[in-house]
């Protein structure tokens, strides 16, 4: 018998004797002596049992986890040609037709606004102009014809007190605000604008009267209107200021002293 077989052989009867043992089969022990002896050879079934490989457990592969890159958000607003995430174009899309054409020369000409609202475009320091305002609100005005009013642009321009009555007469839609000094004009062009502010000067400055400035305004649109071309309509014929306003003074003083003075009296 090789060596390897009875060492196989022994390993396989000694775990029989020891299960039989712990059975008390002594005799069944005594039967498979007597094989081994007569056989010389382990039973197939031993052979089967101890040679039977041992299944090994093959390592499950780590699925390497994966470093999730952090989502970097980009800034909503990048200037103010998309103020609110929406363009001043898309915005306008559904102006009233007279607001929306005013809107559109604009942009083409200064470019996106600076600010934009559902109710309005703002351009700052546009060309000669202060600041521009076109409105999504058109506003009737039948002066010198039927038209709407909705682009306003102003001017830094003190104006005499005196002369806002004067100023109200010619044009309804030529604004004065004293405190901060502008001086605007809205109507449904820029160049009807141009207009309005150069006849304003005219007048504030002594060269025209109200009706004088309301002729020539009216005759100046009929020609713009014919394809004429106007010196009052091309721009500005005279220098904004670069500084204007009047601050007014304190009232509340002048109460209190006077008051002070009628105790002193009594």
């Amino acid at each position: 018998m090789p060596d390897g077989t009875r060492a196989l052989t022994f390993s396989f009867y000694l775990n029989q004797y020891l299960l039989m043992k712990n059975t008390l089969n002594i005799q069944a022990f005594i039967g498979l002596i007597v094989l081994l002896l007569c056989f010389g050879s382990v039973p197939a079934m031993a052979q089967q049992q101890t040679t039977t490989p041992q299944k090994t457990t093959t390592p499950q592969k780590t699925t390497p986890v994966q470093k999730r890159t952090p989502t970097v958000q980009k800034s909503k607003a990048k200037s103010s040609s998309s103020a609110s995430s929406m363009s001043a174009t898309m915005r306008i899309k559904n102006w009233p037709k007279d607001a929306k054409k005013a809107a559109e020369a604009t942009i083409k000409k200064y470019g996106q606004p600076s600010e934009s609202t559902p109710s309005m475009l703002v351009w700052y320091n546009n060309g000669p102009w202060k600041k521009t305002i076109v409105f999504k609100e058109e506003m009737q005005h039948d002066f010198p014809k039927a038209h709407k009013d909705v682009m306003q642009q102003c001017i830094q321009h003190d104006v005499p007190v005196e002369m806002y009555d004067e100023l109200a007469a010619y044009d309804g839609s030529v604004v004065v605000e004293r405190t901060n000094g502008t001086l605007s004009a809205r109507c449904d062009k820029e160049e009807a604008n141009f207009l309005a502010l150069n006849l304003a000067h005219d007048i504030i400055s002594g060269k025209r009267t109200v009706e004088d400035a309301r002729t020539m305004y009216a005759k100046t649109i009929a020609g713009m209107m014919n394809g004429e071309k106007s010196a009052y309509t091309s721009g500005l014929m005279f220098k904004p200021q670069t500084q204007s306003g009047d601050r007014d003074k304190p009232a509340m003083n002048t109460m209190q002293d006077e008051k002070s003075r009628t105790d002193q009296k009594n």
